[in-house]
């Protein structure tokens, strides 16, 4: 594909040979990871390469590990494609491709490993910010577009990637940017993606008004957040009719002059509460939605589409994930939506949990230890639904620890991007810490993870903090 022709023509190059050497293969084998992003990715790559005509089956791994790696070369795929990971794992894969074990093609976006490979499409080597401008799932997307034929038009798969990018909570400031908009931009040509300037509140099609407001934590609104009765009172005094035949309505069912009138209540509660002005523009952001999905159904909206997802490959089913990612909404869709009801109960115990217990407080950050009270995958989620309530320290990053084995504990860490922009770098932390007590880790400089030792703990948070403390200094 020309460059001018690609979403990211500075990836095109990359792009290119990747498709070359998966058109090239008899069979590929496609790994990739169990997070919305991951399943995202394994859903854009599997249908261009069904669409290209190419044989394969799709694997997940939790963790992309030496044992993982091991177990992909001693498949007889001779081509393997990674997405959404494989960058940070690229020394133990370059060893296998070395070998003659399996020729690999990754399209990821964290931070490679110091070696390389011929087919690798990352955004972070052409100086493209993988934690905010392009997910593995947009990584993918730009794959697929290389891998159309002359009669195909992979742009449909945007609606996807941009699931990916939301679900790696690529938005935070309100909106995608960067080579994600351009994917957006691609979508909406298509006819897949529309967006909008929209109250950026979470369950804008799924949740019942009282509920989408009181749940509406990142922003905290004294009177409403957080409060049931409150919420219910706040929509009791504006005129907009919130319920319709006894039933409360949702913010998809209002039309645009009620919405108008919900947000602005809602702006002049906020500042009236004392509520910082940036804080109150975050509740203003870009909506996508996904116009060939049912509305009021959790797949049309982006972040409700990815919180499904989460929903299936955390709870060891990515294959339920997958087939609604492909289009499944009979069975598929009614087990995901089972699993979701269990993943927010889940989430709920986990937050509640850490609000009572607390976190334990170093110079430079903050942590808690879970142990088996809350599952290893999804301790992450909790910690960054933890740094938006009173529970923690905004100023500081949080690391959260969970038992994934009796000899590992899984880390999460999550920060701000107001942190970030001050020089934290949260990949690197995990990163060296992690391998400072024989374990390994890496990710985003937002978000990150790792795994440890079980004995280990204290070491690694000493390293951690003294890490964070250089970065932040």
């Amino acid at each position: 594909m020309a460059a001018a022709d690609s979403p990211v023509p500075d990836l095109a190059g990359r792009a290119d040979a990747c498709a070359d050497r998966l058109i090239a293969a008899d069979r590929v084998l496609l790994a990739s990871h169990i997070d919305a992003d991951g399943l995202t990715s394994a859903a854009v790559a599997s249908t261009a390469l069904a669409r290209a005509g190419i044989d394969h089956e799709v694997v997940f791994e939790k963790q992309l590990d030496d044992a993982a790696i091991d177990r992909i070369a001693a498949t007889t795929y001779e081509t393997v494609l990674f997405t959404d990971f494989g960058s940070g794992q690229l020394d133990s894969i370059a060893a296998h491709e070395a070998a003659g074990d399996f020729a690999p093609v990754i399209a990821d976006h964290h931070q490679p490993a110091d070696a390389d490979t011929d087919c690798h499409l990352n955004p972070l080597l052409e100086g493209i910010n993988g934690a905010s401008e392009l997910s593995g799932a947009g990584a993918s997307y730009v794959l697929a577009r290389a891998l159309e034929g002359p009669d195909s038009d992979n742009r449909d798969l945007a609606a996807l990637a941009v699931v990916g990018a939301v679900g790696d909570m690529q938005d935070t400031d309100g909106e995608l940017v960067g080579a994600n908009a351009d994917i957006v931009r691609d979508g909406v040509d298509a006819g897949v993606i529309e967006t909008r300037t929209d109250l950026d509140l979470y369950g804008r099609q799924t949740r019942p008004l009282p509920k989408f407001l009181e749940y509406a934590s990142d922003v905290t609104i004294p009177g409403v957040s957080n409060d049931e009765a409150g919420a219910i009172s706040f929509l009791a005094d504006l005129d907009v009719d919130a319920k319709r035949d006894g039933e409360w309505r949702r913010w998809v069912d209002l039309d645009g002059a009620e919405r108008q009138t919900l947000a602005s209540a809602l702006m002049r509660r906020a500042v009236a509460s004392g509520v910082p002005a940036d804080r109150i523009e975050s509740l203003v952001g870009t909506s996508y939605t996904l116009v060939d999905e049912e509305a009021g159904t959790e797949l049309r909206d982006v972040s409700e589409f990815s919180t499904l997802l989460n929903a299936t490959a955390r709870y060891d089913r990515a294959d339920v994930g997958l087939a609604v990612c492909l289009g499944d909404r009979g069975d598929a869709l009614a087990e995901a939506r089972r699993l979701l009801r269990t993943h927010r109960r889940n989430l709920s115990e986990g937050l509640q949990w850490v609000k009572t217990e607390g976190v334990t407080h170093e110079e430079n950050l903050q942590w808690f230890d879970a142990g088996s009270r809350i599952r290893e995958t999804i301790v992450g989620i909790v910690a960054g639904m933890a740094i938006g309530s009173p529970a923690v320290d905004r100023s500081k990053p949080v690391i959260a620890f969970a038992e994934e084995s009796a000899d590992e504990l899984k880390v999460s860490s999550r920060g701000s991007h107001a942190l970030v922009r001050r020089g934290l770098d949260l990949s690197a932390v995990m990163r060296e810490a992690s391998r400072a007590v024989g374990g390994d880790g890496g990710g985003h400089d937002v978000a990150a993870g790792a795994t440890i030792p079980i004995d280990e703990r204290d070491a690694f948070l000493a390293e951690a903090d003294r890490l964070v403390g250089a970065q932040l200094s």
